[in-house]
């Protein structure tokens, strides 16, 4: 696998294709959404700026070519995402969670249920949302503990149908625009067997579907994760996504490609952090005679940062392109991306704080704000602690382990 990540003209063309698109869309986010005093009317508000990224073609390229998009894997990925976060978080992650949303399907979904439900993922009109609803109220995102901890939700036949009843916590944009569901939900629960997870997709439903509460989160202000119960929806007996009680592994496998993307999303905003803290130093003295940036302690703090910020990129790129090339190791990489970046944006936007001082507490100073919302990124996705570092342990005690296929391996 080639080291260089030489960016191809077609990557260049995207990569400039979605800066420009930030910065003349996805800037307007926060004046549209942040004067508005609940989640669901912040959400609501970015629905316009959404509705253009889609007319854009940006959801289409996150559909792999395969299934009838324009995607041609998580590189082009990772630089849209790269892009986009560094200008606003909200749309960006409303539009990354449908790859999430999407993924069982892509790994498992009969050509059947992919005609069936990929079609308004496809077009380039309207605001479809996807998600895949796993994570349950109590902090219960570790989908492989054992019945009754863990996934709590069910689903039983009767006749031709499912009937599903469950909570779901922390799901993105799983209530939609308007409470009543996304487009479609993937959820993920337990049916023949105590120990069995099945995951099924469940359209828009009629009825059964309850938002509960909008989460108010610290960052992320104007992105939607609702807490919402399910009580008797039913879908149809042929929506069962791998196979009923084989839904571990789907799970699993969804979550592996897009943690290396939370890592290049750390990137975007360590990437705004340092831009901004750059230019305060080349610009401001405060009351010496000199900018601040001729201090050796700033001087240093920002080579830091900057280290830290290409570090945080290399490690995402690598990651991504070998799991486009699925060369040995990707799965380690992806996790160690997810991991070293979005614990790295944490720290360094700190860090990058302190070189600005207390003009950076101010609310006009971006500063505070992309602190708040790098603080989810080692927590969602599969929380650092609870889920991506007991991957790791994992493939470390696996008896095939390799420490240097993440370093070396290649096809």
């Amino acid at each position: 696998m080639p080291l260089d990540f030489i960016l191809t003209s077609a990557q260049r063309t995207l990569q400039a294709d979605a800066r420009a698109f930030a910065r003349k869309e996805l800037s307007r986010t926060r004046a549209a959404a942040e004067h508005l005093p609940t989640p669901e009317q912040r959400f609501a508000a970015t629905r316009p700026i959404y509705e253009k990224a889609i007319a854009a073609g940006f959801l289409n390229r996150l559909i792999p070519q395969p299934f009838g998009g324009g995607g041609s894997g998580l590189m082009d990925m990772a630089l849209v995402a790269e892009e986009f976060y560094a200008v606003d978080v909200n749309v960006s992650l409303t539009l990354f969670a449908n790859l999430l949303g999407l993924m069982p399907l892509f790994l498992a979904g009969t050509p059947e249920q992919l005609a069936r439900f990929l079609p308004p993922f496809l077009d380039r009109r309207g605001a479809p949302l996807a998600a895949l609803a796993n994570s349950e109220p109590g902090g219960s995102a570790n989908f492989m503990l054992s019945a009754p901890f863990g996934t709590r939700t069910t689903a039983r036949l009767d006749g031709d149908s499912w009937v599903v009843d469950g909570e779901k916590h922390w799901i993105s944009s799983a209530t939609g625009w308007d409470a009543r569901g996304a487009d479609l939900l993937c959820v993920v629960c337990r049916t023949s067997t105590p120990d069995g997870l099945t995951i099924l997709a469940v359209p828009r439903p009629e009825r059964g579907l309850t938002l509960v509460k909008a989460v108010d989160t610290v960052g992320h202000r104007a992105h939607l994760v609702p807490h919402f119960r399910m009580d008797g929806v039913r879908v149809p007996r042929d929506h069962v996504i791998g196979g009923v009680g084989e839904g571990r592994v789907v799970v699993d496998a969804s979550f592996t490609g897009t943690a290396a993307l939370v890592g290049i999303m750390a990137v975007g905003l360590l990437r705004a952090a340092f831009d901004y803290a750059l230019d305060f130093a080349k610009t401001q003295s405060r009351g010496g005679p000199l900018p601040i940036i001729q201090h050796q302690a700033v001087g240093y703090a920002l080579a830091d940062a900057k280290t830290s910020l290409e570090a945080a990129r290399q490690l995402g790129w690598r990651a991504c392109l070998a799991m486009d090339t699925q060369a040995p190791g990707a799965t380690e990489l992806a996790l160690h991306s997810k991991i070293f970046g979005s614990e790295t944006a944490v720290r360094v936007i700190t860090d990058l704080m302190r070189v600005v001082g207390i003009e950076s507490y101010d609310c006009s100073s971006p500063l505070g704000g992309l602190l708040q919302d790098a603080l989810v990124l080692p927590l969602f996705d599969g929380g650092n602690m609870g889920v991506r570092r007991r991957q790791l342990h994992e493939l470390l005690m696996h008896p095939d382990y390799d420490a240097l296929n993440a370093s070396f391996g290649c096809n």
